[in-house]
Order: structure tokens, then C-alpha cells, then sequence
């Protein structure tokens, strides 16, 4: 009986085999062929090479960059013992928060300062990672994102004040209070399932974590070393997040964006595309209105792009300000959702990777979209009663 009932999964299983290709052909031909078709073949194809080779020469490098000074920083706060008394500081109020060490909160300093993947430079750096759990390491994803270009976002809205005539101090401190909110959402939706997977035992990665590791030498030696050597680490990052980047930012911008110039129509260059994302959004527009405070459904065009690069979607600010339709309660709205999502899902996978849990990047996906949209609305919320 056993056998039998063996068997028929085995056969059940084949035919999924079988039948794979052919959804994967369907689902292939049901994605780019309108794109074809609206666009022309040749400028499709001609826009996917240039948008993967402006993001390469302008995000991923740039990133590296960004990982090389952060790992450097990281190596050195490191050596001489900065993380360890952070953890001490801190712990009190990230174990609550967060249900993490009280180190974790270096890390969103550094994104702050930075970008997303400075995280991971932190992550791969043992006298940082010895104070966690086996189950809490993935949420240094989560957590770092939340706070990935916080730094540049909020400095940038504060700089529009000018243009619009107000004062936008208030809204941003607003965003900045919303993407605090969505971090803890987003770490602790995250962690249920992190806890599941690796279980919440409470020793953590090294049992020795009030011994700080010190290299041999010279107070000067020690610097070199520790300097170069986080350096290597965020050289490394840059390599490891190219295929996630460029694969999955070049069809998010794909779908987001339209022609550079509608008068000349398809070009074949970097960034064009339909813009399938912002239909989308016209449709919900009420829901967007009530959740985000939205007056004109071209502002979703911000969230979206911040899906794949918060520095993409900063650049949207101009013509919206331009065009008289944003206010300061979607300055508010677009700090948290700049800063809390700030390109997930051109990172996520690859930081993932780098965190060695890519089988949890979907679950970590799931909880950062959710964090990202709650930020947002709490923003609205409160600018309204504020």
C-alpha cells in the first residue's frame, strides 16, 4: 500500500516536471510580448541592456563604494571596541524594540549614513556578529533597509523647502518617526519566521561575547589592518549584489516608467519602459488616498520607484513639485516610504545571499513590503494629527 501510494506522488511529481516548460513559456510570452509589442523588439532589448548597464556603472559600483568606506568604518569601530560598547548601551532599548543586540543598533547607524548593504559589510565582520542568535542574522536585512540612505532622503526633502515655500523640518522628523515604526514591524513579522527555521535558542553565534578580539601589533598597525581589510569585505558585497540588482531593478524600471520623450516615442534607452505600475495605481487611487493621503495618483509613481532605488524616485520630487501636486503630508509620507523600503527589492535577495538565507528572501520580501506600506500610513496618520 505504502509502495502504491509512493508511486502515484512519483508520477504526479514527473508530470509537473513535464508540465513546467510549457507555464514557463506561457508566463515568459505573456510578459514580453506586450512589452514587445508596445515598445518594438529591438528597443525592448536595447532598453534592458542600457538600464543593467547604467545600473552597473551608477548604483551597483556606487554601492561598492559605499560598502568599502562602511566596512572600513565597521572593521575599525570593531577593533577598538566601539561594538561592544554599543551592545552594552543599547541593549536595553533594542531588545524591546527589536528583540536584538544592543550592536544591531551600529548597523542602523551605518545605513543611515549609507545604503542598504552596509549591513552586510558589519555582518560579515565576526566582533560584530558574535552578539547574535543564529535566528536573528537575517533580520539585519530587514533592519538595515529600513534606514538605507536615511541620511540622503531626509536632507534632500528638507532641501525642498524653498521651492515649495514651507517648512518641511516637521514632515520629514514626521517620515523619520514613520520608518522607525515600519523597521519594528518589519523585524518582528520577519523574525516569526526566522525563529521558525533556525529556532529561538538564546546562545548566541560565539559564547565568548564579552572578549573582544584584538590584533597583534602597533596602535597604527591595528588601524591599517582593520581599515583594509573591512574595506576587502565591502569589495566583495559589490560583487555579490550585481545579478540581484541588475536583474530585478531593470524589470521593476521596466514596468514603472514610459518613453524619455513622448513626442519622439521608444528610443531603446536606459530607464524607458510601459508604465504598467502607475495604471495599476490609478485604480486604487481611493485606497491610496485614505492610506497615504494621495491627492493625485501620480504620486504612487514615488513608492514604486522606491521599490528599486529610492535615489530613482528622489528625482521624481522636481517634477511633482513642478506640476503643483505635492504637499507636505506626502513629504511626510515619502521619507518613511524612501527610507523604509529604499530599493528592497534590487537588494533584498542578494543581501539575503550575502547573509547566507537566500531560502528566506521571500518571507523577508513579504515582511518589508508590509512594513513599507504600515511606515507610510502611520506618517499620514500622524501628520494629520500633528
Amino acid at each position: 500500500m505504502k509502495t502504491r501510494l509512493q508511486s502515484k506522488k512519483m508520477k504526479k511529481r514527473n508530470l509537473g516536471h513535464e508540465i513546467e516548460p510549457y507555464i514557463f513559456i506561457g508566463i515568459l510570452l505573456l510578459i514580453f510580448v506586450p512589452l514587445a509589442n508596445i515598445m518594438g523588439t529591438a528597443n525592448l532589448f536595447k532598453t534592458l541592456m542600457n538600464t543593467a548597464h547604467n545600473l552597473l556603472l551608477n548604483t551597483v559600483f556606487f554601492i561598492m563604494a559605499v560598502a568599502v568606506l562602511t566596512g572600513a568604518l565597521g572593521s575599525l569601530l570593531s577593533e577598538f571596541g566601539v561594538v561592544n560598547l554599543l551592545n552594552k548601551l543599547l541593549k536595553p532599548l533594542m531588545k524591546p524594540l527589536y528583540g536584538l543586540p544592543g550592536a544591531a543598533s551600529l548597523g542602523i547607524l551605518t545605513t543611515f549614513l549609507s545604503d542598504n548593504p552596509a549591513i552586510i559589510s558589519l555582518a560579515k565582520d565576526n566582533e560584530f556578529i558574535k552578539y547574535f542568535q543564529k535566528w536573528q542574522v537575517p533580520l539585519l536585512c530587514n533592519l538595515g533597509t529600513s534606514f538605507g540612505m536615511g541620511l540622503i532622503v531626509s536632507t534632500y526633502m528638507m532641501a525642498q523647502s524653498g521651492t515649495m515655500g514651507l517648512n518641511l523640518i516637521k514632515p520629514v522628523l514626521i517620515g523619520l518617526l514613520g520608518a522607525v515604526v515600519g523597521s519594528i514591524i518589519s523585524v518582528k513579522i520577519f523574525s516569526i519566521y526566522t525563529k521558525r527555521f533556525y529556532g529561538s535558542e538564546e546562545e548566541t553565534i560565539q559564547s565568548n561575547i564579552n572578549w573582544r578580539k584584538v590584533r597583534q601589533g602597533t596602535v597604527g598597525s591595528r588601524f591599517l589592518d582593520a581599515l583594509l581589510e573591512g574595506g576587502k569585505s565591502g569589495v566583495n558585497l559589490g560583487l555579490d549584489i550585481i545579478p540581484g540588482v541588475l536583474i530585478i531593478s531593470s524589470f521593476v524600471m521596466l514596468i514603472t516608467y514610459g518613453p524619455k520623450d513622448p513626442n519622439i516615442g521608444y528610443q531603446g534607452l536606459a530607464f524607458e519602459g510601459v508604465p504598467f505600475l502607475p495604471w495599476l495605481a490609478s485604480k486604487v487611487s481611493g485606497g491610496l488616498e485614505f492610506l497615504f493621503g494621495f491627492q493625485s495618483p501620480k504620486l504612487i509613481a514615488f513608492p514604486l520607484t522606491a521599490l528599486g532605488s529610492t535615489g530613482a524616485a528622489l528625482a521624481l520630487i522636481p517634477s511633482f513639485i513642478n506640476e503643483g501636486i505635492l504637499t507636505a503630508n506626502d513629504i511626510a509620507v515619502f521619507t518613511s516610504i524612501g527610507l523604509t523600503w529604499s530599493g528592497y527589492l534590487s537588494t533584498h535577495v542578494a543581501m539575503m545571499d550575502s547573509l547566507a538565507a537566500r531560502n528566506l528572501a521571500s518571507k523577508a520580501i513579504f515582511a518589508h513590503t508590509i512594513a513599507g506600506i504600515i511606515a507610510a500610513s502611520v506618517s499620514h496618520f500622524l501628520y494629520i494629527i500633528i
